[in-house]
């Protein structure tokens, strides 16, 4: 069983920065990335991460978001730059470990005015 706890969420105006932390419970080998899920909409991929460092973004992030993890730590972060009110969503922390994915409870990010 693993836990992960974010934090960082937050409340921004368009065009400003937030930073999302992720810590997990145990190590994790495999993949940990981020993911969203906007009212009505279902979730998705925005940012996945190997341990070896390797990265993958969805469209609508890429330039604008950065995904790191510390694998000392267990940390999984989510720099968020260039923010858009479409960016408004919970935002998930998520690990692969032994053969099943793992959900954080989510933090809500709301881009506006």
């Amino acid at each position: 069983q693993v836990q992960l706890a974010e934090s960082g969420g937050g409340l921004v105006q368009p065009g400003g920065s937030l930073r999302l932390s992720c810590v997990a419970s145990e190590s994790i080998y495999s993949f940990m990335g981020w993911y969203r899920q906007a009212p009505g909409k279902q979730r998705e991929m925005v940012a996945t991460i190997t341990r070896a460092g390797n990265t993958r973004y969805a469209d609508s992030v890429k330039g604008r978001f950065t995904i790191s993890r510390d694998n000392a730590k267990n940390t999984v972060d989510l720099q968020m730059n260039s923010l858009k009110p479409e960016d408004t969503a919970v935002y998930y922390c998520n690990a692969y470990f032994v053969g099943t994915y793992y959900w954080g409870q989510g933090t809500q990010v709301t881009v506006s005015s």
